[in-house]
């Protein structure tokens, strides 16, 4: 498995191979499985394919034309192929017309390329090619392919100047004298599981016999990828469940019964449920690590809150990290709102049996940062609430018992740690997200928190109805911004969101080779003064993006929560944690340049008050695309647990399993997190049965290095989420 490539393939294959697909090792190019079979005499359906894509096919020479080019001296040969499907693609060669005597009609072989688009014709420009023999049936083996076993012609991810049957031809080669390892599964686990042997799988993944076998090495190959994250994550909760921490049971007669009598509403069913869940927790003498997770709106702050008092009733401090300065100043502002004098001990108008709430940002100036530290160290600041400001020298707690993190994933694995490092011994640790999150990611990615779920939206909140905005339809685009102008006459205010800040802020996403033509994102900059003199002529208008100082983006925000702005044009700044009641519109730029969890977090900010919502998404993407599927997704439904499990489809799993995080080789690429369900669910029940008895993975050496191998200590960090 360690072999270097150019050992067992020689230097410039291994070349190839490193610089184009990251393949180093014979155990690289092993676990570089095919992503789809080919099976032939089946042909691939031309008709599915999409601009952009990377594609392998296998298909017939239709026709072919040489012709001299318009614009510059030399010929172009263009020919047409198909697949059986009744749809053609043609590929076109500049200069090329010598191969036109062995493309000839009737030649069938595997064409790979880019899908491109030429005046509306979809087309693979100087595609690589490898022909079946001349005399070949569409059924039959061809002699230059024949690394290609069986009927199924696998076709893995490839690279331009690494075509796909370069890869097999490597990966025949290897397994040809490959000495495959130890299976490092216990036997136990695989007669359990009826699960092939490791040499097997490897061998079938890349040279099936039949699809019953192919189905077997996957199997084996998906149980192993969910087998080591849960064993991993199984290893941090015992050793989680096996350290120390300080108990913060409730008490009876303290701030927080005080703060439930005063509420002006009823708690929800479910956050009653999640707050007796938290204080169990709290009060057990072993860190609590839980993830709660809610829709937009349902309540998670006052779920929060409540858990900070039970820990300051118990003689401790409670810190809420929040991403950004404008969510951490939303926080500060709404926990003293609910807190009222309770939240105020020691000034002329608070309670003084009651505790104190600070906030710590990076541009606080550098007296009030000085009394906060003070109140934070000798422990009259009861709540703090700040973003990564908190994790520098010298803030020191008095007695930190509970660490509160808002959008979990927008924090790296060392911030969190820092904080929890600010503490005597370990602090409970609550992590909230409003971006719902499938039961199996749950399950796989926050695997060592236990999960806490609001559903339920508290009463008063409204509706929110959403459409999309398309370019078949302009007039659609006027009638937007005339219901924006209606909504403000009729008193309420508006978000415009686009996806980029202005021409010299660096956001913008490189084109791909097909978006050579795709037009910049928008950008709040040039859209504010458009909109100004445009269709909202007349209106107050505020800009707030990332790079504006803090006071000035505190001002914009205090305008538009006190209604003395209409139209507040910004970038993602206020997708989470901003709560004005009174807007009801929200107008997103750019729609499709937006993921699914992204759009549902920034329509959450309208209908929060009792009129209701209605959000637009604005987009150039043509029907039928899947940047439009994933609009008309959105607009169809306001349930986050659904529009996840689409966002899921749409991603690449490898992101969801921390692959991407480290930009290192990740051998975790088979498991469907949507797909896999059951598999995973026993996987986990295995690996918790086995940790539990050997919790080191100490009579288990082989099992212990392959889950090294497939969780390195970076993922493993990634996957730590407490």
């Amino acid at each position: 498995m360690d072999t270097p490539l150019r050992k067992a393939l020689g230097e410039r294959t291994a070349k190839a191979l490193t610089s184009h697909l990251d393949l180093h090792t014979v155990g690289d190019l092993i676990y570089h499985f095919p992503r789809r079979y080919d099976e032939r005499g089946e042909p691939t359906d031309m008709r599915r394919l999409q601009v952009g894509e990377q594609v392998t096919l296998l298909a017939q020479v239709r026709s072919t034309t040489v012709r001299p080019m318009r614009a510059r001296r030399g010929n172009m040969l263009e020919i047409t192929i198909g697949d059986g499907s009744g749809a053609t693609l043609t590929c076109t060669f500049f200069n090329q017309a010598w191969r036109e005597r062995e493309l000839r009609t009737g030649r069938w072989g595997l064409f790979a390329g880019k899908v491109t688009d030429f005046r509306g014709k979809r087309q693979l420009n100087g595609p690589a090619y490898q022909l079946l023999r001349a005399d070949a049936t569409q059924d039959e083996a061809a002699e230059e392919i024949e690394e290609f076993a069986g009927a199924m012609i696998p076709v893995y991810p490839a690279a331009q100047a690494v075509p796909t049957w370069v890869i097999a031809k490597s990966v025949r080669t290897v397994l040809d004298v490959f000495r495959p390892p130890d299976d490092p599964l216990p036997g136990a686990v695989r007669a359990n599981r009826n699960l092939v042997g490791i040499a097997t799988a490897l061998r079938e993944i890349h040279r099936p016999t039949s699809t019953e076998d192919l189905f077997r090495a996957k199997f084996r190959l998906k149980w192993d990828e969910a087998f080591a994250v849960q064993l991993t994550l199984a290893q941090r909760r015992a050793r989680s469940s096996g350290s120390p921490a300080v108990a913060r049971p409730l008490r009876s007669e303290g701030l927080l019964s005080r703060f439930d009598a005063v509420l002006p509403y009823e708690l929800t069913d479910g956050q009653r449920t999640v707050g007796e869940e938290i204080a169990a927790d709290l009060a057990r003498p072993h860190p609590m690590h839980r993830l709660l997770q809610g829709e937009v709106g349902s309540g998670k702050t006052l779920v929060s809150v409540r858990a900070m008092l039970q820990v300051v009733d118990a003689g401790g401090q409670a810190a809420l990290l929040a991403p950004t300065e404008v969510l951490a100043t939303q926080h500060y502002r709404g926990i003293g709102a609910l807190l009222g004098a309770l939240g105020r001990a020691g000034e002329l108008d608070g309670d003084p049996s009651g505790t104190s709430l600070t906030l710590v940002t990076g541009s606080l100036g550098a007296a009030a940062r000085r009394a906060a530290l003070a109140k934070i160290s000798d422990g009259s600041a009861g709540i703090v609430v700040g973003t990564h400001a908190l994790l520098y020298e010298g803030v020191e707690f008095a007695d930190l018992g509970l660490v509160v993190v808002d959008e979990q994933h927008r924090f790296g694995v060392e911030q969190r740690d820092a904080l929890r490092a600010k503490a005597a011994q370990p602090p409970h640790v609550l992590v909230m997200t409003a971006t719902p999150i499938p039961r199996t990611v749950a399950m796989t990615v926050y695997g060592d928190l236990e999960t806490s779920t609001l559903s339920q939206l508290p009463r008063g909140r409204s509706p929110i109805a959403s459409h999309v905005v398309p370019p078949e339809r302009p007039a659609f685009l006027d009638r937007a911004w005339r219901r924006l102008v209606e909504e403000v006459r009729a008193g309420h205010q508006a978000y415009v969101v686009c996806p980029r800040i202005g021409e010299s802020d660096g956001e913008e996403e490189p084109p791909s080779d097909d978006e050579s033509a795709r037009r910049p994102p928008l950008a709040v900059t040039d859209v504010a003064p458009a909109l100004a003199e445009g269709p909202l002529h007349g209106l107050r208008i505020g800009v707030l993006h990332g790079r504006l100082p803090a006071e000035e983006k505190d001002a914009v925000m205090r305008r538009f929560a006190a209604g003395d702005l209409d139209v507040l044009v910004a970038t993602t700044v206020i997708e989470v944690g901003v709560d004005v009641p009174n807007a009801t519109v929200m107008i997103i730029m750019d729609a499709d340049r937006f993921g699914v969890s992204q759009l549902h977090q920034l329509r959450g900010r309208v209908g929060r008050g009792a009129a209701p919502g209605i959000c637009l998404l604005v987009t150039e993407a043509a029907e039928g695309t899947p940047a439009r599927e994933r609009l008309d997704a959105v607009a169809s439904t306001t349930d986050g647990f659904k529009l996840s499990e689409i966002d899921l489809e749409q991603r690449r799993e490898g992101d969801v399993l921390g692959a991407s995080q480290s930009g290192r080789h990740s051998h975790l690429r088979l498991l469907s997190l949507l797909r896999d369900a059951k598999l995973i669910t026993d996987a986990r029940a295995e690996a918790a049965e086995l940790v539990a008895g050997d919790p080191d993975l100490v009579r288990h050496p082989a099992l212990a290095a392959s889950v090294a191998a497939l969780v390195d200590e970076e993922r493993a960090e990634y996957l730590e989420k407490g």
